[in-house]
């Protein structure tokens, strides 16, 4: 337990000196927010939206349930990053705008930017806050430490490095991250492998369906990949790193091979959960299978993969809190309450805005640990990322979407997206059929209320500038 700590606060010490570093190339708030990023800064922080606890504990939890199947989860986020780049990259860039919202502003109004901001805010600090989380439960099962100082000390830390460098902080950083990541889940399968005879051996012993792609069901299969499709392409901890790319090119081909780096990750740790099922069959918790793992392993090797699993979480913390300050400086501070801030100004209220994204993550974590209902609220924040998308999909591609429509039916499916999730909660079913999940009930609340409102209101259709 002793080297496994020291190597973690190793591992965050470097982390934080790597962050500083990034300081000096980010003195301006055009360079805090990100500007003519290269193909490897791009992925580096792009990654880092979609590579995270759940990539790791989570679909190591599935691995044991489902087996291989999921993998499925970061499979179909590869998937949903696909999608922006061959059909939304190019034109999002064309708008020439920091942040999602300012991409709907362009299409559906001023008001449906700040609506959509304040939406994008919540989603980004839900996930975050369950990022903290898992990176709380972290220190106390790994490192022996209490719940709320590893919170403390780990949130600290990464605010503090994030604040230094911006989105130069984030990509250099998660260059280490991703490294680390993938080096310790490639450890723990090498060292754990043996333990279970090899894969013909695991094949034998799982039961049967482990080794299907489908086992774990193509109802979450499908949604999983409709909210990954849907998500991906609002995603602004995920798209920020493509706005600022140095051009299209670099764009688009960061887009592919942020797919290339994000999709094998879930099989390793969907694999390491299926290594766990066949040496602790018994486990009451599907959760402790990755951590009753890593136990197993001897101090130095437990360590690194401690290590990884921390990279993984701060890999997705620090663009989630860069997001948020980037949205609420821009689409709120810089739109509503100083449109004539100075570069100066800009800066200052960035980190200010970004370091209390952070501090409300922290506040958050503390206050929900042990509650299940984190996992409600950043399912109900999921569904309205797919929503947004909808609707600026109506102000793309439909002459007759309204910028007030636009804003009704965010606020329909941000009413009708929490009563599906705490319905779920309280009942232990969906409200009308098992099959119709959150993630379907706010994309069809979307599709149909757009239309609706649009053809009723009074407002014309705004046309992009050229």
């Amino acid at each position: 337990m002793k080297i496994q700590l020291i190597i973690i606060l190793i591992y965050f010490s470097i982390t934080i000196i790597i962050g500083f570093l990034a300081r000096k190339r980010s003195d301006s708030s055009t360079s805090f927010h990100g500007a003519g990023l290269g193909v490897l800064m791009c992925v580096a922080a792009g990654t880092g939206e979609w590579l995270g606890g759940t990539s790791t504990s989570g679909v190591s939890e599935y691995g044991y349930l489902f087996g291989i199947s999921g993998a499925c989860y970061t499979i179909a986020n590869a998937i949903g990053v696909v999608v922006l780049a061959i059909f939304f990259a190019k034109l999002y860039r064309s708008l020439d705008q920091v942040t999602v919202p300012g991409i709907l502003e362009k299409y559906l109004g001023e008001k449906a930017r700040i609506v959509s901001s304040i939406l994008l805010i919540f989603i980004m600090i839900a996930v975050g806050t369950s990022q903290i989380i898992a990176a709380g439960t972290l220190g106390v099962s790994v490192m022996g430490l209490n719940y709320n100082t590893s919170v403390i000390i780990l949130g600290v830390g990464f605010i503090i490095y994030t604040l230094a460098g911006g989105m130069i902080s984030v990509g250099y950083t998660n260059i280490l991250h991703l490294l680390a990541m993938y080096g310790g889940t490639l450890l723990a399968i090498f060292l754990t492998m043996s333990d279970v005879g090899g894969i013909s051996s695991l094949k034998m012993t799982l039961p049967e369906g482990y080794f299907n792609m489908t086992n774990i069901g193509m109802p979450r299969v499908s949604s999983w990949i409709i909210a990954s499709v849907l998500g991906a392409c609002t995603a602004q901890a995920g798209i920020q790193p493509i706005l600022a790319a140095r051009d299209e090119a670099v764009a688009r081909k960061s887009a592919f091979l942020t797919a290339v780096a994000v999709a094998p990750f879930g099989i390793f740790t969907a694999l390491l959960g299926m290594v766990a099922k066949a040496k602790y069959p018994a486990l009451e918790n599907a959760k402790l299978a990755l951590p009753t793992l890593m136990m197993d392993l001897q101090p130095l090797a437990g360590g690194i993969v401690s290590a990884s699993i921390l990279a993984a979480i701060l890999s997705t913390v620090s663009p989630i809190i860069l997001a948020a300050g980037t949205m609420a400086t821009k689409d709120i501070y810089q739109k509503l309450i100083n449109p004539k801030a100075d570069d100066k100004q800009m800066l200052k209220v960035s980190r200010l805005t970004t370091g209390l994204a952070g501090v409300i993550c922290i506040i958050l974590s503390l206050i929900m640990y042990g509650s299940t209902r984190i996992l409600d609220i950043v399912y109900f924040a999921y569904t309205l990322r797919g929503a947004i998308f909808v609707v600026l999909l109506f102000g793309i591609y439909w002459k007759g979407a309204t910028s007030s429509a636009a804003v009704k039916s965010l606020i329909l499916t941000t009413v009708v997206g929490f009563f599906w999730v705490a319905y779920k909660a309280v009942t232990g079913s969906y409200p009308i059929h098992n099959s119709i999940t959150e993630t379907y009930a706010s994309v069809i609340t979307a599709f149909i209320s757009m239309l609706l409102f649009s053809k009723f209101s009074k407002d014309n259709h705004i046309e992009l500038e050229t």
